[in-house]
């Protein structure tokens, strides 16, 4: 339900198509909400079905025609009654750790790849989040400047992404010095 309330947040924002979707996903939640091509394409036929959104057909100009979805009033309604509920219980899963907890049953190379891999996938999402930052620190000045909050409550997700990558590694310097 979260990937179709996030997906109706984001046709709210303006009309995508899947493709769309997928870019925005890529470029300003990835932060905290991962979603494949098949999830979106799945979850937009679902709203559509549903209809809390429909979908607009485009004609291209020298390039296939666009399957725009625009998100209607009963999925603005939808959107709405989702952002004032009580947040979901969510159970976590995270693979790294199922492999770190299990970990005692490798050899010293072997845990220290995993470790460096980690750190590595840790880095790197890291620096894309600062790299996204000037833009999204702009939009939320924008906003300010406009009485909009909307981009201060975007660079306050971005900055939460900034914040756990940066304690996560952290946490594996520690991990790696307790294991020394």
């Amino acid at each position: 339900m979260a990937l179709a309330r996030i997906i109706l947040g984001l046709l709210a924002l303006a009309p995508m198509t899947g493709y769309d979707l997928k870019r925005h996903f890529d470029s300003s939640v990835r932060h905290f909400w991962w979603a494949d091509k098949a999830q979106i394409y799945r979850t937009l036929a679902t709203l559509v079905a549903g209809g809390l959104a429909e979908v607009e057909t485009v004609p291209g100009r020298g390039a296939p025609d666009r399957q725009e979805h625009h998100i209607t009033e009963a999925g603005r309604a939808a959107l709405s009654e989702w952002l004032v509920s009580p947040p979901e219980h969510r159970t976590v899963r995270h693979p790294f750790l199922a492999r770190l907890f299990f970990a005692g049953e490798l050899d010293d190379d072997q845990l220290d790849a995993l470790l460096a891999e980690r750190r590595a996938t840790v880095t790197e999402q890291l620096a894309e989040y600062e790299r996204l930052r000037p833009e999204v620190l702009a939009e939320a000045a924008d906003g300010r400047a406009t009485g909009d909050r909307a981009g201060t409550l975007r660079l306050a997700t971005l900055e939460h992404g900034i914040a756990h990558a940066r304690t996560e590694l952290t946490w594996l310097d520690d991990t790696e010095r307790a294991l020394t």
